[in-house]
């Protein structure tokens, strides 16, 4: 099978274009990300919906890859605590070679078919959870083999993958295709693809969190206060919300600890 992820760019000597040439064709190339993405939209929509449910219930959510892949998952699932106030137990992400991949590649570890569900054990996944695996080939052992077993465990699964008709998408149930054409440098599918999987992933996610409740109006009322920065922001939304001096919305929301406990507080005075 011809995989579009490792056709010839469409462009040649690279080496020859000014530095003004090249980001300008990166960006040009960058453009077909958001429509390969939108048109994969009722697919994402419909992992979701089978996602909520089983979420809501106290299923867990897992994301496995490799390589960029796996960075990409570690890093969505990473960013929920402190942006969503949830655990993070919640969302789960998992790479091929451990932490030590997030750094530095780990050789031969994406090959391994039986390595992605023995990874996955490790957190003894129930037929109440999810995996989603990401795969710019889509045909990543290490990916294609926990999938594979997680669908016979009876986990929900799906995946996100930017060739057509690949042994990841066939295995998957609710598969996510991003076919986002060759890349600017050829094979390198930590650009075009990578960029497809984390706008899929950021959607997911972030749907997810705002039907888990973890949002109000349009605002990250959950988030952690982990830095001065979120703390400005956290007394911003309570001085917009209930008309506080700046001084007043601080001091409830550091005695709180959060927006969220703060606007109930004042809900349940009123």
């Amino acid at each position: 099978m011809s995989k579009i992820t490792e056709q010839p760019s469409r462009y040649d000597h690279l080496e020859q274009m000014s530095v003004g040439e090249i980001l300008k064709a990166i960006n040009r190339e960058d453009w077909l990300v958001a429509e390969a993405v939108e048109r994969v939209i009722p697919q994402i929509e419909m992992l979701v919906n089978a996602l909520e449910p089983r979420i809501k219930q106290g299923g867990r959510l897992f994301y496995i890859g490799a390589g960029t892949s796996g960075r990409l998952g570690v890093l969505d699932a990473s960013e929920l605590p402190p942006t969503f106030g949830v655990s993070p137990d919640w969302v789960v992400g998992v790479i091929a070679g451990g932490d030590e991949a997030l750094r530095h590649a780990v050789e031969h570890a994406e090959d391994d078919a039986e390595l992605g569900w023995r990874d996955l054990e490790v957190y003894q996944p129930s037929s109440e959870d999810s995996v989603i695996g990401i795969a710019a080939s889509g045909t990543t052992p290490y990916v294609v083999g926990a999938i594979e077993k997680a669908r016979k465990h009876g986990l929900l699964t799906g995946c996100i993958t930017s060739n057509p008709q690949t042994p990841l998408a066939e295995i998957a149930e609710y598969p996510i295709e991003t076919i986002v054409g060759p890349e600017f440098v050829t094979g390198s599918s930590r650009m075009k693809s990578g960029t497809a999987q984390k706008m899929v992933l950021n959607m997911i996610s972030t749907s997810l969190m705002i039907r888990m409740g973890r949002v109000e109006g349009n605002r990250m009322v959950k988030m952690q206060l982990t830095n001065n920065k979120l703390v400005d922001r956290g007394i911003r939304m309570i001085q917009d919300l209930l008309g506080l001096s700046f001084e007043e919305a601080r001091y409830r929301l550091l005695k709180a600890g959060s927006v969220d406990k703060v606007l109930r507080e004042a809900a349940q005075s009123v």
